[in-house]
């Protein structure tokens, strides 16, 4: 049986209808994931600083990245570190606060928590507890690049960091070169020149691609084009190498279907040596067909059968 974790308004709250003119009324017991500026302290909203000021303590990937936050906003809430390191240690102390009634906003070094970013271990321990959760939403890298780089985004596949040794990089690239979606990554500035490379040695230097970097910030420079142009006008930016990205790939898109005979010629060669699942995987990765028809051919299906792969 599923559980929901309520979030009834309390007395004093409306339902979004009267908009601006509702106080933040937090809720007890709750814990408030808070989006925070990605660069532009005026991207902080009204009720992320009401939220902020207003429970009893925020956890923080960095206190003092947050602490300077709150300084500068004249909030003054006490904080929590909760980090990739020490997260699953601090869960029962906010489960117990979150039970005896306070309120907790949770809070990453910048935009929208959980978004590659410590919480997820929180989240599900306040999920199998049946403790509720309320976003207040603002600010987020991935979206934000999406929203500039003139790619399809009525589809797309968020990877966040790839790996940083290249062929680990080149190997999860490869894995991803047959997604149709637009794909969107976080790089720091000074990857991000050996990341492209990687990128048109998988997907070709003429895929349309977009890199934003430092986006909001003083400096935010977003360079489109395609991946070898893009690669090119970052390498001739003065402060290319400095910062951090966000960076859009096109999908795979209208590209011509991968040829049937040579689809069957390599699930054919891989067969006769490999189970008819690994076969289908590998021929899948070396033509761009899809999985399912490698693997009918590969384990014998008439065409337009449903097998244990579909």
């Amino acid at each position: 049986m599923s559980e929901i974790a309520s979030n009834t308004p309390v007395a004093g709250e409306t339902d979004g209808r009267e908009g601006a003119l509702a106080d933040a009324q937090l809720r007890p017991g709750t814990l408030y994931v808070v989006a925070t500026p990605i660069g532009n302290m005026g991207d902080l909203s009204p009720r992320a600083r009401e939220v902020l000021a207003g429970v009893a303590l925020v956890a923080a990937e960095d206190t003092r990245h947050a602490g300077q936050l709150l300084t500068r906003i004249g909030v003054s809430t006490r904080l929590l570190s909760l980090h990739e390191h020490n997260e699953s240690g601090r869960i029962e102390e906010i489960l117990g606060r979150l039970r005896s009634g306070d309120s907790v906003a949770l809070v990453t070094d910048a935009g929208t928590p959980l978004i590659s970013d410590p919480g997820y271990r929180l989240l599900a321990a306040l999920r199998a507890a049946g403790l509720p959760a309320s976003p207040v939403p603002g600010p987020c890298a991935a979206v934000a690049a999406l929203s500039v780089a003139g790619l399809p985004t009525d589809r797309f596949f968020f990877e966040g960091f790839l790996p940083a040794r290249s062929a680990a990089r080149l190997a999860r690239l490869r894995q991803l070169a047959g997604r149709g979606e637009t794909l969107v990554f976080y790089e720091a500035a000074n990857r991000m020149a050996d990341t492209l490379a990687d990128a048109m040695e998988v997907f070709g230097a003429d895929r349309a691609a977009a890199v934003g970097r430092e986006l909001t910030k003083l400096h935010e420079t977003v360079y489109r084009g395609s991946l070898a142009e893009v690669r090119t006008a970052l390498a001739a930016d003065p402060g290319g190498g400095r910062g951090e990205c966000t960076w859009a790939l096109a999908g795979r898109g209208e590209e011509p279907a991968p040829d049937d005979a040579e689809l069957a010629r390599v699930v054919g060669i891989l067969a006769a040596e490999l189970p008819a699942s690994q076969a289908a995987s590998l021929a899948a990765r070396i033509t761009g067909a899809p999985r399912r028809a490698a693997y009918r051919l590969a384990s014998g299906q008439p065409a337009g059968a449903a097998g244990a792969e579909d």
